[in-house]
């Protein structure tokens, strides 16, 4: 492939596959495939007995360098666009490196989803080399790569703080309590590497020689499965309270021990999260929470103290030996989302978030129709607005996502009313699918009447329209058409003149 393809691909533009042998040797992108495609996974491997080769360049203390076929990574296991990012930026004379989740899931056996960039090119230089650029954050300057609804995210090697009085406000900030309001310090790779949160997560695969580059013990603890913080746990956790979040969340995906020095701090730091904004920890709990392992993730969350400060609404009704009500309901939603994402079935955050509140929901509406004597009804329309203004408080839910939960909460009233054309109108509602999955877990949890609703609704839905119909008339007469007995007219007494 010439240097003029190569450009325009990197460009975004398609071209087609050929042989690459008669150019740069690492440029044979003609195995790739298109992202939107399912890449084959048979060129990952698990972690081997020994996961670093007897050979390996040992590049000093912790540092180690495996050669191209020493290591499981290949390119029909990278994103295409991701390619073509790493050797644009390769041939502009920059240093370019695939990093993180995506280098460590390929030594697991798992299949890559996430294509991160590290190199020692400067934001401006990226948005010069690509005009499908968009530089964002402010806290941490990075280069999203646009191709179409695919984006490869971009970061310039971030370097060592340093301790100085009159610091550059715009490059380096921190909070009195140690959190890093602006972290655009650049530096080398070797401190990019100390800067990153889990040895498992500062692997480097290098497009210019096809090397894995392992500067901090990575492939040891992921032989050990270990999940190790670089650094002193308790300045990192501060530095960014969600490296908490993040710990629980890859030990439960990646079946990881957190090391018992990440762990310490863990309970005593987990008020931090209150100080990140509302808007990043909804982006957050979508990671926590939909990625297949969700439920895994809510039981570290909780034993590790992380879930209250994120659901302090929820953890009020919650039982630390997990045997209410409410906690029982999150774990079975939980379980059926993480089953239909790993069946690759779509799902919503409306309906985890719906579920996490519907005790909360109850509870308040009960107060409502105590203190103001509303009825229930009005009570749980005002008490939903309450629900979700304290959520948003430490999530920031969006509105599209809210208005769901509405519409999930309103239809567990409307769908036990099923006379005349209540059913029919129900059934037709957009959200009818959802509304009804959130009653089957609420009749598993408190059965009763919801029993018999919820298998109504079953036959309902398999029946056509005159089985429908039959369903809804025996429901409204289920003994046949009753008629009211007249009441028989009392007789006058006789007067004394009739007699």
């Amino acid at each position: 492939m010439s240097r003029k393809q190569i450009d325009q691909a990197s460009d975004g533009q398609e071209t087609t596959s050929e042989t690459a042998s008669k150019t740069r040797n690492d440029r044979d992108v003609a195995s790739k495939k298109a992202p939107h495609e399912t890449r084959s996974n048979k060129a990952a491997v698990a972690v081997p007995a020994s996961v670093v080769p007897q050979n390996t360049q040992n590049l000093g203390l912790n540092e180690l360098k495996l050669e191209k076929g020493q290591h499981p990574v290949n390119h029909n296991l990278i994103s295409e666009n991701a390619l073509k990012v790493l050797y644009r930026l390769h041939k502009s004379g920059y240093q370019a490196y695939l990093v993180g989740g995506g280098v460590r899931d390929i030594f697991i056996g798992q299949e890559p989803k996430d294509f991160d960039i590290a190199t020692n090119a400067e934001p401006e230089q990226i948005k010069k080399l690509f005009h499908n650029c968009r530089l964002v954050g402010r806290r941490f300057r990075l280069a999203h790569i646009l191709f179409g609804r695919d984006m490869i995210e971009v970061a310039t090697f971030r370097g060592h703080h340093v301790e100085e009085k009159e610091q550059n406000q715009q490059t380096s900030k921190q909070s009195d309590g140690g959190m890093l309001l602006r972290d655009n310090v650049y530096g080398t790779i070797n401190e990019d590497a100390e800067r990153r949160d889990f040895t498992v997560n500062a692997l480097y695969y290098n497009i210019a020689d096809r090397a894995v580059y392992d500067f901090t013990g990575g492939l040891a603890d992921l032989q050990s499965k270990q999940l190790r913080l670089i650094g002193d746990p308790v300045t990192r956790y501060r530095e960014d309270p969600v490296r908490m979040l993040r710990a629980v969340r890859f030990s439960a995906k990646l079946d990881m021990q957190i090391s018992p020095e990440a762990k310490a701090p863990i309970k005593q730091l987990a008020n931090l999260l209150q100080s990140i904004p509302a808007a990043r920890l909804f982006e957050e709990t979508l990671k926590l929470f939909l990625n297949g392992h969700g439920l895994a993730t809510y039981k570290l969350m909780k034993e590790h103290g992380l879930f209250q400060p994120l659901f302090p609404l929820v953890s009020k009704y919650q039982n630390e030996d997990g045997s209410s009500n409410c906690d029982k309901f999150i774990e079975i939603a939980l379980e059926n989302t993480d089953r239909r994402i790993n069946a690759g079935k779509r799902v919503t955050p409306a309906y985890l978030y719906a579920a996490m509140l519907w005790y909360p929901l109850e509870a308040l509406a009960e107060e409502r129709v105590i203190d103001s004597g509303l009825n229930y009804s009005d009570a749980l329309l005002l008490a939903m607005n309450d629900a979700l203004d304290s959520q948003t408080k430490s999530i920031a839910i969006p509105r599209r996502f809210t208005s769901t939960i509405r519409d999930i909460w309103h239809l567990q009233g409307r769908l036990p009313r099923r006379q005349g054309k209540r059913a029919e109108k129900a059934f037709e509602h957009l959200k009818f699918r959802a509304g009804f999955d959130f009653l089957e877990m609420r009749a598993e949890i408190q059965g009763g009447d919801l029993v018999e609703v919820t298998q109504w609704w079953r036959d309902y839905q398999t029946e056509n329209a005159t089985g429908r119909q039959s369903l809804i008339k025996e429901l409204n007469a289920p003994a046949g058409k009753k008629t009211r007995p007249r009441r028989a007219k009392k007789k006058k007494p006789a007067s004394e003149s009739d007699a």
